[in-house]
């Protein structure tokens, strides 16, 4: 049995976990846990696109990473960002991390792609998954919430350590934290601490949302391209669709070491 298969990816009790719903309207499909937030979204006019902002921004990685090999996300929801990364980075091997497993059931209705050896959703819990990776990763995208918001163990100093082991040196970190303020900045700094003092943190136009980058070494202090080359393989259109996320992105990393 190789460590992969030795991860905690298990059936959980679904009566542990709450049951997401699905929405439509205008075209577009969200999951939610509340009436008061959107989990995830897709516009079903053009599902290849991200529709929320933050995702967007998430995205920001590929100003230092534009062909990663080996992608890990913790947290499925609607799959937006899956289902981005495996349309349009088609040279990257991907696995999702989920524990609800209501979420899992719903991958299908949201377009997730099935499983083969380039793509995999695990049923399992996020803070474990980066203690057993068997390979590090280029890219690690941390977007878990459930109905309660940020689990306390995506948010722990012990978790961040984790996630900067389970990273390639020079591999890039990304979290959308969606958080009370000071809940959210403490979540900051455990992250700059696990990384060696550096984040990058940019929120969203309604600065609902905030995304925080992180690197193992030295790769995020390295000034991104202001006119990035769009990758091998990468959609003209949906990239079009991430110049006002990256141009953010491209702000926010000026305002702090530029």
């Amino acid at each position: 049995m190789s460590r992969d298969a030795a991860v905690p990816a298990r059936q959980h009790d679904a009566s542990r976990h709450a049951e997401p719903w699905v929405h439509e309207a205008g075209g577009k499909r969200a999951l939610h846990f509340s009436i008061s937030a959107i989990q995830s979204r897709v516009d079903l006019r053009h599902p290849d696109r991200l529709d929320l902002e933050y995702t967007r921004l998430m995205m920001g990685f590929l100003l230092w990473q534009p062909r990663p090999e080996r992608i890990a996300m913790i947290g499925l929801g609607g799959g937006s960002l899956a289902r981005f990364c495996h349309r349009h980075l088609p040279q990257a091997h991907l696995r999702v991390v989920e524990n609800n497993p209501h979420v899992v059931a719903l991958r299908e209705r949201f377009g997730v792609p099935p499983d083969d050896e380039r793509f995999s959703v695990i049923e399992a819990e996020g803070a474990s998954f980066v203690r057993f990776v068997p390979k590090r990763f280029d890219v690690l995208l941390v977007d878990g919430y459930d109905i309660d918001g940020l689990p306390p163990s995506l948010g722990t100093q012990r978790f961040f350590g984790h996630c900067a082991q389970a990273l390639q040196p020079g591999g890039l970190f990304v979290m959308n934290l969606c958080a009370p303020s000071t809940r959210k900045a403490q979540v900051i700094e455990r992250i700059r601490r696990a990384f060696g003092g550096t984040a990058l943190c940019v929120d969203d136009s309604e600065a609902l949302n905030s995304i925080v980058l992180a690197s193992n070494g030295h790769t995020l202090s390295t000034r991104p391209a202001d006119a990035p080359a769009r990758p091998a393989g990468f959609d003209a259109a949906a990239w079009a669709s991430l110049r006002g996320a990256m141009a953010r992105v491209r702000a926010a990393w000026h305002r702090e070491f530029g």
